[in-house]
């Protein structure tokens, strides 16, 4: 399948991995494995749809709070990810960009990110970005701080150009899963007239049939940007 969607960039919030887990007796990093699986079913289904750029909220600055023992797992996905799914990604012509603060990360996932992103770099089909260890906030104030030491004129076109999405359009679409009805500090800046898509499933069971679902809903609406 080869459709277009007339969307250039789809934004997902993937909530429900605990959760998921926890009603099957199974540990929350069950949920999260399960979760990754759900992530190859979706970047897949985002490229056969011609979205351009899929933007996937993987660890929040605020994650940090969930139990020591769970943010180690979440934070060595990404490393698994790539060793598994880079070779597939670099055939589908898949670039690979990351949102956020990785300093802090763990040594391994940041190096194992550093090299997907050089090694996909080249690439121009879909834009896979993983929003990891971000804050919409945080990155509105390090825009402004750079912003101030450059000496630069603040205006919205400017501090467009200060954000991680720097070059990418903002998100015509925000998928959330898991019935949470909020955005959690995600991409507070770029999302100022983004369509809103709530669902209930939980992230593993999210289906190619409701992301399509998601994206026709989307196709319907009349975006007036403050018009009529």
């Amino acid at each position: 399948m080869n459709q277009s969607t007339g969307i250039s960039h789809i934004a997902v919030i993937m909530d429900g991995n605990g959760r998921w887990a926890e009603r099957r007796g199974l540990s929350r990093t069950d949920g999260h494995v399960e979760g990754v699986s759900t992530v190859v079913k979706i970047v897949k289904r985002a490229a056969e749809r011609n979205v351009r750029y899929l933007t996937l909220y993987t660890f929040s600055a605020e994650n940090w709070k969930r139990p020591q023992k769970e943010v180690e797992f979440i934070l060595q996905l990404p490393k698994k990810f790539l060793f598994q799914y880079l070779p597939e990604l670099m055939r589908n012509n898949v670039k690979i960009n990351i949102l956020g603060d990785l300093q802090r990360l763990p040594y391994g996932t940041r190096e194992a990110l550093k090299h997907a992103v050089k090694k996909t770099g080249k690439n121009d089909g879909l834009q896979l970005n993983f929003a990891l260890n971000y804050g919409g906030r945080q990155e509105i104030l390090k825009a402004f701080e750079t912003m101030k030491e450059e000496n630069t004129e603040f205006t919205e076109e400017a501090v467009s150009k200060y954000l991680y999405t720097n070059e990418m359009p903002e998100p015509d679409l925000l998928i959330r899963t898991g019935g949470e009805k909020r955005l959690s500090n995600f991409l507070l800046w770029q999302m100022a007239y983004t369509e809103f898509y709530f669902s209930d499933a939980l992230w593993p069971d999210f289906s190619n049939e409701e992301f399509d679902l998601a994206i026709d809903e989307f196709n319907v609406r009349h975006r007036r940007f403050g018009g009529l």
